[in-house]
């Protein structure tokens, strides 16, 4: 690609980046939320690889850790479940909003809603991650050519 590519690409990426990061945080207020605020951040990713190769991206964010924060993501949801359990009455049940209620249409009024938005992102941005830098594998595989994103742990 050319350097006027890779310019306009990193100037959107930060677009993409702030504009998905604010569906996460006020996806509780606003239609957004976790889903669609993790596949925006994944797509500025998606569109790094395909704009630097992914050599270049991965820099940023790359295979191995993109798998462990997957992991990470799985894990800070189901816990935020079983808090509920612990701590409140039962499974995912709102103990923050019950133990400090806030004001209506503020960005802390929710409890545990903002918490399982950023769960979700983060699953959802690194699962679609994985899944493009696969597939782009598995077409270079397929064609003869030499796999440009490969993983030490494979």
């Amino acid at each position: 690609m050319s350097e006027i590519v890779r310019t306009v690409t990193r100037w959107i990426f930060a677009f993409i980046a702030t504009y998905g990061v604010y569906l996460v945080a006020y996806g509780h207020l606003t239609p957004g939320g976790g889903f669609a605020g993790g596949v925006m951040l994944a797509s500025g990713y998606v569109l790094l690889v395909l704009s630097r190769g992914a050599k270049e991206a991965e820099k940023s964010l790359g295979l191995r850790p993109a798998k462990a924060l997957d992991s990470v993501g799985a894990l800070l949801f189901l816990a935020i479940a079983v808090l509920g359990l612990v701590l409140g009455q039962g499974f995912f049940e709102n103990f923050i909003q019950k133990s400090t209620p806030g004001e209506p249409l503020e960005i802390l009024n929710a409890g545990i809603i903002p918490l399982c938005n950023i769960a979700i992102a983060l699953k959802v941005m690194t699962s679609l991650f994985v899944v493009f830098v696969v597939m782009a594998s598995v077409r270079f595989a397929g064609s003869g050519e030499e796999l440009e994103y490969t993983s030490e742990e494979e």
